[in-house]
């Protein structure tokens, strides 16, 4: 049988989400949690590859078994799991089913606040700088005017192609932050990261939307600043077909 494993955590204690071999990893402690209950390795599949440091309210990973589930499956795996690392539902799918290649869509939102908060130190990068929130709002739309963004891909990273479908893209102000969303069907390796840093450019005046636009079509990354810090990036949804997770166990 074949399940998917909604979870959600704080990426601050981990070198990231996908198993390393020395590193201490999302994926790690999940599959760990999991083989100690079941009593046999149990090797996940994510949906999603978050960066060390990133956090996720939302994220998905399949596994298969012949096992029957525990009756607390979900209570006893959330026992063995450290504290930064919850199991929020598990569903029965299709044989064929697949956390990464079925998603449609993934949704991730940045957050900056503009004034000292010590309960948004980890959950938020600290910029304190004046900003043109029409110009930082026009840079996001121009974000999705475009479909190659190799130039907001980092270095070593193994993918075919840097074609993204962006669906959504939008700041948004609330009292003292400022929260960026945006969607899409996929997204390369430090590519949130990569567009808010470029776009906190233009925002301060230091970018031109020209050059805005020349630096996405230049196809380089050195032309992106991708220094904004990890904390402030949540993955906050990863959407399916519909129909595919109505068969919720635990």
């Amino acid at each position: 049988m074949r399940y998917f494993i909604e979870v959600g955590y704080k990426g601050a204690g981990f070198a990231g989400f996908q198993v390393q071999d020395t590193a201490h990893t999302v994926q790690s402690a999940i599959d760990h949690a999991i083989s100690t209950l079941m009593r046999t390795k149990i090797v996940t599949t994510g949906s999603s590859r978050t960066d060390a440091g990133v956090h996720a309210l939302q994220n998905f990973l399949h596994f298969d078994t012949d096992q029957p589930l525990h009756p607390q499956f979900q209570y006893k795996v959330n026992a063995i799991l450290p504290p930064d690392v919850v199991l929020k539902h598990v569903y029965r799918v299709g044989d064929e089913d697949h956390s990464r290649f079925a998603a449609l869509s993934r949704s991730y939102e940045y957050t900056l606040y503009m004034h000292k908060d010590p309960f948004l130190h980890d959950r938020g990068y600290f910029f304190p700088y004046r900003l043109d929130v029409e110009l930082l709002q026009e840079a996001a739309g121009v974000l999705m005017e475009y479909q190659d963004f190799m130039t907001f891909s980092k270095r070593n990273t193994q993918v075919r192609t840097y074609i993204c479908n962006i669906m959504s893209s939008a700041w948004t102000a609330k009292e003292d932050r400022l929260v960026y969303n945006v969607t899409a069907n996929r997204f390369l390796r430090g590519m949130v990261r990569g567009m808010v840093g470029t776009m906190l450019r233009v925002g301060r005046g230091k970018l031109t939307m020209e050059g805005f636009r020349e630096a996405i079509e230049s196809r380089n990354c050195v032309n992106a600043d991708f220094a904004v810090p990890p904390q402030g990036l949540f993955l906050i949804k990863v959407a399916y077909p519909e129909g595919m997770l109505n068969d919720r166990v635990q």
